[in-house]
Order: C-alpha cells, then structure tokens, then sequence
C-alpha cells in the first residue's frame, strides 16, 4: 500500500461539501459587504451581504461579529477563486416559506413585520425572510385611509395564497379580524343583556359619536345619547383612552347602542311638578333657530319659545331682538314629559294686563322682560319716522262731509215730483 502524500492526507482531514448542503460555519471575519466563514473545508467560506440579507442598507459589521456561527448553505464549491459561495439568505427564507406553507394548509395565522407600504395599496410584511403581501382591502374589516400607521409594525394574519414557484405569498388579515371580533363579540353578549351598566374604554371620538371599547367589541355612544341636554360637539366631551361608564341600550345583532343618560339622573324626571303650566321661569338663550329660542332652565332641560310667542308685536326671527346667553322670563303653556318638551310664551304673560289698556296713545303693552323691552323700542323707533299714521286724522272730514252733502239731496226729491 502507498504512502499518501502531506496534500491527500491534508485534503482527507477536511469534510467534502456539495451544492445545496446546509452547513454550519464560524465567523473568521466581518467586512461591510461580505462575511468569512470557516467551514470545515480545505476552502474558506464567502457569504456576500446580498446572500446575507434583502435589506442592502444594512451594514455587516453591526449585525454579524467574529466568532458566531452560522447555518449556511452552499451556492457553489468552487466560485472560480477557490471560495465556497455561501448563502443564510436563502435558508432562512426556505424557512420562512416553510412556515407560510404550514400555515395555509392548516389555516393557522403567522407573525410578520411590516416593511414596506406600496402605493398605499397595502403593506409588505416579511416573514423570515419571505416577503408577503395584503393588499389594502384585506388589511381589515373597516376601510384604512392611511396604511402609515401599520409600518415597522407587527401584524398577524392568515395566508390566502401561497405559491413559491411564482413566490406568490398573498396574506389576509380582514379574515382574522372578524373572525376575532366574532368570538369577542360572542364572549360579551353572553356577559350583558340590554339594560345593564357596564365599563368601556373611548377607542374613537367622531362627529356623530363615541365608540367604546367593551373589552374586544365596540359599541356606539351616539351624540344625542351622551347627555340629557344638547351636545355640539363629542369630541368636547371624550377622547381616545378614556374610561367611561355606559348603559346597555340596544343589541342588534353585532351592533351595540350605548348611553350615558341613566334614568336616575333624567332631568326631565317630574317635571310638571317643578315646571307646571301656568307657572313663570326665567333661563338663557342656549341656542337659536329660525323657528324659535331655546331657554335652558336647568342642566339638561331647555324648552321652546316659539318665534309667535317672543312678543305680542311680529317678529321675523329671534335673533332680531335676542342673542345667546340672554335672560329671559317667559309663562310654561305646555309640559310633556314623554317627549321631553316644554313650550314657553311671553305673549301669554301680556294676557292679563288688557284691562290696563290705554296705558299709551297706541294702546299697547309690554312684559316687563328683556324681550318687549327691544320689541317696544323698535315700535318707537318706526313711530318716529312713518308721519304718515296721521293720515286716518284728515280722512275724517271726509267721512263727516260725506251726510252733509246728502242731506239736501234727500229733500229735492220730492220737489221732483
């Protein structure tokens, strides 16, 4: 038997490698755009930041230090320079590939980091390498204006395609959100019924209202249910993160109506005993519309005077002689508690002063209220430059000249005859 030569032996001490082998390799040296592996063959390991990574931004020498180990796989034996083309890319993403794979079969979800937001027609999520897209329609179950939001995020959601030879990875996590508010909302109902007082947590504040989060499912604050008196504006009143104490109004289906206006705290409770018709109040002008000023009376309780009933004289609208914050003292005409309605009038209180008649030339009177106070002054204001009132005065001769003339008339008739 021969003897082997130093080089045979030297070569029979390394391991043989083939293409596709996955190896595990040491760390000799870092350069920015490349890594040295030793690998345990006669030739040393390359492995290129392009084989490294698909982010080319990064710098080697801040990811990678000497002396750690790395599974690798083998590109070529020989890449002309005597080096063995390595790649960690490729390994990682035939893992990654492997996990999506799973997940479609088996319809599990998966967790991925989102990198990129093309067109803002969705997000690009990578999973161990492997790039999966969600277009913007099956990122979630309500429409997302702004996809910014979801960036160097991490997201979970189901796999709707999945076919590596085209590497067509197509996620869904629409799917998912339902799914999952389907179960929360199953959980809730089967904790509240209508009519029950819970907990919830403001998640979003809009111009009609609040949505509260009830632990996995939302229900709607409308506006016109956030108070007992009139809200201009919800957001005035809620923001996202605040906790908030709600009553049950309504189940319908998946949607839940909520209220903070709890009986026991209802204004309008007995309010024929606090406001009987007949009875004098005094509030302020809280708002104005073309048909009438309504007076706030107490939190909560404001009630109608009708553009009709401001004065005894016309009035276009109210705000020709009242504005916000305005005192006024008016007669309740009308109470109706199942409606939460109150119709006030200052015309009413004028009712039983007519037997003071002739209290000036034009013979008319005004309330002893702010109101009637504008209203008489622009009576005065139009007496002083209309001199045609006195026109009825030299119409009344007229009148009186009219018998004169007649009365010889009636005598010469029978001289006719």
């Amino acid at each position: 038997m021969s003897e082997l030569t130093f080089e045979q032996m030297l070569d029979e001490s390394f391991k043989t490698i083939r293409t596709g082998e996955i190896v595990s390799g040491e760390v000799i040296d870092v350069k920015p755009d490349y890594i040295i592996l030793n690998i345990g063959y006669k030739s040393d390991g390359i492995l290129s930041k392009a084989e490294y990574t698909n982010d080319l931004s990064i710098d080697l020498t801040e990811k990678v230090k000497i002396g750690d180990k790395l599974d690798v796989k083998v590109l070529k034996v020989n890449d002309g320079e005597g080096q063995v083309s390595l790649t960690h890319k490729r390994l990682v993403m035939d893992k990654g590939s492997k996990i999506l794979e799973d997940a479609f079969n088996e319809k599990t979800t998966v967790k991925g980091v989102v990198t990129q937001i093309p067109n803002n027609k969705g997000v690009i999520v990578v999973v161990d390498d492997v790039r999966v897209f969600i277009p913007a329609g099956l990122l979630s179950d309500v429409y997302e204006k702004d996809l910014s939001k979801f960036m160097d995020k991490e997201i979970e959601f189901l796999m709707q395609e999945y076919d590596p030879k085209q590497r067509r990875y197509i996620g869904n996590r629409k799917e998912l959100i339902t799914a999952q508010k389907a179960k929360a909302l199953e959980e809730v109902l089967s904790k509240i019924k209508v009519g029950d007082t819970v907990e919830g947590t403001v998640k979003n504040v809009t111009d009609f209202g609040a949505f509260i989060d009830l632990g996995g499912i939302d229900g709607l604050l409308h506006i016109k249910e956030m108070s007992w008196g009139r809200i201009e504006s919800a957001k005035k009143l809620y923001k996202a993160g605040d906790k908030v104490k709600v009553l049950i109004k309504e189940i319908n289906g998946n949607r839940i109506s909520l209220s903070t206006k709890f009986e026991d705290e209802n204004p309008w409770k007995d309010l024929s005993a606090r406001f009987p018709v007949g009875s004098v109040v005094t509030g302020k002008v809280a708002r104005m519309t073309d048909f009438g000023a309504f007076i706030q009376l107490e939190g909560g309780v404001d009630a109608l005077l009708h553009v009709s009933q401001i004065s005894k004289n016309h009035i276009e609208k109210p705000s020709d002689v009242l504005k916000i914050g305005d005192e006024v003292t008016a007669e309740v005409t009308e109470v109706n508690e199942e409606n939460n309605r109150i119709s006030l009038s200052v015309r009413a209180m004028l009712q039983p002063k007519k037997k003071e008649e002739n209290a000036d030339d034009n013979g008319e009177e005004y309330a002893t209220v702010d109101v009637e106070s504008v209203v008489a002054a622009q009576a005065e204001e139009e007496a002083k430059e209309a001199p045609a009132v006195e026109a009825p005065v030299e119409e009344a001769p007229v009148v009186e000249a009219a018998p004169a003339e007649e009365a010889p008339a009636e005598e010469a008739a029978p001289a006719e005859e």
